[in-house]
C-alpha cells in the first residue's frame, strides 16, 4: 500500500476524528477509495476503536432517486439516522466515478433527497453530534476535473491532505480573534459589492478536523444584515449539474434575484425551503496548495485567497438562525488571476487580491503555511 495512504489514515483517525478506545466510527465510502477504507479500518483497530463500514454507489443512488417517494426516503433516513445516532465519529470518502451521475435527476427529486434523506441523517445528526471528517479519494474522474494526469493529481492530493494542519491551526487564531471583534464586513470585487454584519456570531477554524483537505475559517452573517450583490467566479456542481456565472442580489439578507447559466434551475433550488434564500456561512479559504477550482467543493472552498458565501443551513456552532435542507458552498476567488478583490472589517482593509495585508494575519499567507 502507498505509504501516503497509511499516513492519511493515521492522520484521519488520530488527529481529525481523535478516535478513542471503545468509540464507534462509521466509514462511508462512495464509489471509490477501497485502499483508504481498508487502511482506516486497520487504524481504527490500532487505537482500540470499533469500525462500521458502508459502501455506496452513485449509479445505484441515481436509480433509487428516479422514482423515490417521500415515504421511501423518510424510511431510508430513519434507518440511517438510528445508526448515525449510535456513532461517536464519522468519515465520509467521496470519490465519484462521474461527478455528473445525478445530472438527469429532476430538481424535484433532488430536493426530496436533500430534505427527507440527507438532512435528517447528516445535517441534523452527523454534523452536530459526531466527530466527523469528509474527504475525497484521488481517481481518474477527479484528475480529469483538475485537468491533469492521475499521477500528478495524486501528488497534489497527498501534499494537500497531509499538510501540517497543526501549524495552520495556530496561524488561524488571530483571524478568529479579529472576527470576534468585528461588526461590519464589506467585500468588493468584479461584479461584487456586499455589506453585512458578523457581530455576535462565533468564528470557527477548520484545520484538518472536519474536512480533508482543509483550510478555512468560517462564521455566518447576521441573517437579515446582507445587502448588495455578489458574483461568484467558480463553477459548482449541485445535484449533478454544473452551475456557472452565479450572481445574487440581496436585500436585508434574502436572495431577491438569482441568475446563472440556468437561471430557472438555480431558482428552483433556492426555493427548496425558506432558508435556502438566506446565507448560513461566510468563510475565508487559506490552503496554500489549492490555487484553481476543480468543481469539487471540498477542494474549491479551501482555495487560497478565496471566500465562500453559502446559501442555506447555518452550522450550530456559528448559528445565525437560518435552517434549510440546503447548504451550498459557493466560492469566489480574489487572487489577481481571477480579478482580485478586497475584504474590509469595520472599515479596515484586511485582505487584498487574496493576500492578508494586516500584520496579525500574515501567518495565513501561502508562504507561511507551506
Amino acid at each position: 500500500m502507498d505509504q501516503r495512504i497509511r499516513t492519511l489514515a493515521k492522520n484521519l483517525i488520530g488527529y481529525s476524528t481523535n478516535l478513542q478506545k471503545g468509540e464507534k466510527i462509521l466509514i462511508e465510502m462512495f464509489d471509490d477509495g477501497l485502499p483508504l477504507t481498508k487502511a482506516l479500518v486497520e487504524e481504527v483497530y490500532q487505537v482500540g476503536g470499533i469500525p462500521f463500514v458502508t459502501v455506496k454507489n452513485n449509479k445505484v443512488i441515481r436509480e433509487l432517486l428516479k422514482e423515490a417517494t417521500v415515504d421511501q426516503l423518510t424510511m431510508i433516513a430513519e434507518w440511517e439516522a438510528a445508526r448515525m445516532n449510535s456513532m461517536d465519529a464519522y468519515i465520509g470518502i467521496r470519490a465519484a466515478e462521474n461527478s455528473s451521475e445525478l445530472a438527469d435527476i429532476s430538481s424535484e427529486k433532488i430536493q426530496l433527497y436533500q430534505k427527507y434523506w440527507n438532512k435528517p441523517v447528516h445535517t441534523d445528526i452527523r454534523v452536530p453530534k459526531t466527530k466527523w471528517c469528509v474527504l475525497r479519494y484521488p481517481n481518474n474522474a477527479m484528475a480529469q476535473l483538475a485537468n491533469t494526469s492521475l499521477e500528478a493529481f495524486e501528488d497534489f492530493y497527498f501534499n494537500v491532505c497531509n499538510l501540517n494542519y497543526g501549524k495552520m491551526a495556530q496561524a488561524m487564531d488571530p483571524l478568529i480573534e479579529l472576527i470576534h471583534k468585528t461588526d461590519k464586513v464589506r467585500i468588493i470585487g468584479p461584479g461584487t459589492d456586499l455589506n453585512f454584519s458578523v457581530k455576535g456570531i462565533p468564528a470557527i477554524k477548520c484545520s484538518g478536523n472536519m474536512n480533508i483537505p482543509d483550510g478555512e475559517v468560517y462564521t455566518a452573517p447576521v441573517k437579515d444584515s446582507i445587502n448588495g450583490y455578489l458574483s461568484y467566479n467558480t463553477p459548482s456542481i449541485q445535484g449533478g449539474f454544473t452551475y456557472e456565472n452565479i450572481r445574487f442580489e440581496f436585500t436585508n439578507g434574502k436572495i431577491e434575484k438569482a441568475t446563472a447559466n440556468d437561471t430557472e434551475k438555480i431558482n428552483k433550488l433556492l426555493d427548496t425551503d425558506e432558508g435556502a434564500r438566506y446565507i448560513g456561512e461566510f468563510a475565508l479559504g487559506v490552503n496554500p496548495y489549492i490555487t484553481t477550482p476543480m468543481k469539487d467543493t471540498l477542494f474549491d472552498e479551501k482555495i487560497k485567497g478565496s471566500f465562500h458565501f453559502t446559501p442555506g443551513n447555518a452550522y450550530d456552532n456559528a448559528f445565525n438562525g437560518n435552517k434549510s435542507a440546503i447548504h451550498w458552498d459557493l466560492v469566489c476567488i480574489q487572487t489577481p488571476e481571477y480579478g482580485g478583490g478586497e475584504i474590509w472589517f469595520d472599515g479596515r482593509l484586511i485582505r487584498k487580491d487574496g493576500i492578508f495585508v494586516v500584520a496579525e494575519l500574515e501567518g495565513l499567507n501561502p508562504e507561511k503555511l507551506i
